[in-house]
């Protein structure tokens, strides 16, 4: 028997029961061989005592009646040393190997070369250790700056069993480690190109700066979410961890860059305005008044506001001192009338933010066959807004009449994150180069980039 019965009473006996079904279950038969095994018992009885992790790792064993995750007939999945090089090359997710128990893995998978029950036992113990220790440091890393608008839409950092589960619910052990299943699926790739040798300082520092920001994107293996990608100017609508339809976006241009951000989209208005932001009735309102008089508001649909309180009235443009907004000495909140060339289109989906950022739809579609598509002053211009507004609603949006900025409720708010990938996988899985027009990537002046990918 591998354990001694020791005394302690009634323990004595629960000692005793495991090592005799650990016994009987601990050989099976394949053909032409004994192979050793990790009898559930035996499991149960490793976990029984100890402390830090043990309490976790009972509960997920308890949850699958103590079978083993990582051996099957009486080898060490080829997982486990996949595990074991991401581990070793750790650097790369900004994390150190020891952190992530790679010498207790090492030393459990090198005594697994010798099958015997007691070894096997170890590596699987030390297996799921470590997978749960890797994981728990890789949501610690360092990630990209994000404004999250609430804690719940940042990664979080998952208990030992919540690990333990999602490897044990995914197809395969050995897919979830490869394709590194606790990240997005852009990870992988990217850590992949970032890994291969060769590589010059810029592409590495290229790579490196993009994977921190897909570390600020939670994995979300069940749900829906938008990713906006504001580098590539595209959006994509996930579905339980995979892509399920995508759209070219026009998105802020370089001098107002769209954030990088994360909040609820929440609902939809139909016919809404467009509160035109200060800087733009400076630089483009505030002239054409003085340059075409007053009859240009009236042309283009523009209403002038007493301010930007809900209860603000509409005033007479003739009261406004024209001069002092071109030259930036007041500001003035100008908004377009839905309809026409209302720059909203007819519907935008609002996730309530402090950046004033939203999704919305437009009518100048022509940019949307621009390859580079940084046109706007920060906000998300959407290609099909109906398609998104189908899918965030699970049916089309209802007519909108002539009401102003009816309001329509997501039955359920679906989280969006808006990044910057500037490398990131194509269809193809291979990686597309961008260029990186927010200058973002932080490489020096004249290092070479790689090149940029048409979409």
């Amino acid at each position: 028997m591998r354990r001694m019965i020791r005394s302690h009473g009634g323990r004595s006996i629960r000692r005793l029961t495991l090592s005799l079904c650990a016994a009987a279950s601990v050989l099976v038969m394949a053909p032409g061989a004994a192979h050793a095994q990790v009898a559930p018992a035996d499991l149960a009885g490793e976990l029984e005592d100890g402390g830090g992790d043990a309490a976790q790792l009972r509960d997920f064993y308890a949850s699958r009646g103590y079978r083993p995750l990582w051996i099957t007939g009486g080898t060490v999945s080829p997982a486990a040393s996949a595990l074991l090089d991401l581990i070793r090359t750790s650097k790369f997710d900004g994390i150190k190997p020891k952190k992530a128990r790679e010498g207790d893995l090492r030393k459990a998978l090198e005594r697994a070369d010798d099958p015997t029950p007691e070894n096997l036992l170890r590596a699987e113990i030390a297996a799921s250790r470590a997978l749960a220790a890797y994981v728990q440091q890789m949501r610690k890393a360092p990630r990209a700056d994000m404004i999250y608008e609430s804690p719940a839409l940042a990664p979080g950092v998952p208990t030992t069993a919540a690990v333990l589960g999602m490897a044990a619910a995914a197809p395969s052990i050995d897919a979830f480690v490869r394709t590194m299943g606790w990240m997005h699926p852009w990870y992988a790739p990217l850590r992949q190109a970032l890994a291969q040798d060769g590589l010059d300082d810029s592409s590495r520092q290229l790579l490196a700066a993009n994977l921190e920001r897909v570390r600020a994107i939670p994995a979300f293996q069940k749900g829906r979410y938008v990713l906006v990608d504001a580098a590539g100017a595209r959006l994509t609508m996930m579905q339980d961890g995979q892509p399920v339809g995508t759209m070219r976006v026009v998105v802020g241009k370089p001098e107002m860059p769209t954030p990088m951000m994360a909040g609820f989209l929440r609902y939809a208005q139909l016919n809404p305005y467009w509160n035109i932001p200060p800087d733009l009735v400076k630089a483009r309102i505030a002239p054409n008044v003085l340059g075409k008089g007053l009859r240009y508001l009236k042309a283009k649909g523009y209403q002038v506001l007493s301010g930007w309180d809900e209860d603000a009235r509409v005033i007479d443009p003739a009261r406004v001192d024209w001069q002092a907004i071109a030259a930036g000495a007041e500001d003035l909140r100008v908004r377009q009338l839905p309809g026409g060339d209302n720059f909203m289109g007819k519907v935008k989906f609002m996730f309530p933010n402090a950046q004033g950022i939203y999704l919305h739809d437009t009518p100048e579609k022509g940019l949307m066959k621009e390859d580079e598509r940084q046109f706007s002053s920060g906000c998300v211009r959407l290609e099909d807004a109906p398609r998104l507004g189908r899918w965030l609603m699970g049916k089309p949006l209802p007519r909108a009449g002539k009401a102003v900025e009816q309001r329509v409720d997501l039955p359920v708010p679906v989280p969006v994150y808006i990044t910057y990938l500037t490398a990131a996988p194509d269809a193809n899985g291979q990686i597309a180069f961008r260029a990186d027009p927010y200058n973002r990537d932080g490489l020096a002046p004249g290092a070479p980039r790689m090149a940029s990918a048409r979409r």
